[in-house]
């Protein structure tokens, strides 16, 4: 009998996955469940160009400063 992945989290879901490879319908719900989640996700430009890597740079050190803010509260 198989589990009910709707009411598994994605690391439960994950880790069932992980122990039973050859499940189709488990990898599914897992890869629906991660491309739902990656909505919130900010995608940026390949850094190809001058432009593109100044847009990467600072990206990265706002994402930078977010997380030493949260260590300081």
């Amino acid at each position: 009998m198989k589990p009910d992945f709707d009411t598994m989290s994605i690391a439960q879901l994950r880790a069932y996955l992980l122990l039973h490879r050859n499940d189709d319908e488990a990898f599914y719900k897992l890869a629906d469940r991660l491309e739902a989640n990656s909505d919130d996700t900010d995608l940026y430009p390949i850094p190809d160009t001058p432009e593109n890597i100044a847009i990467m740079e600072a990206a990265i050190k706002e994402h930078v400063k977010k997380l030493e803010q949260k260590r300081q509260d």
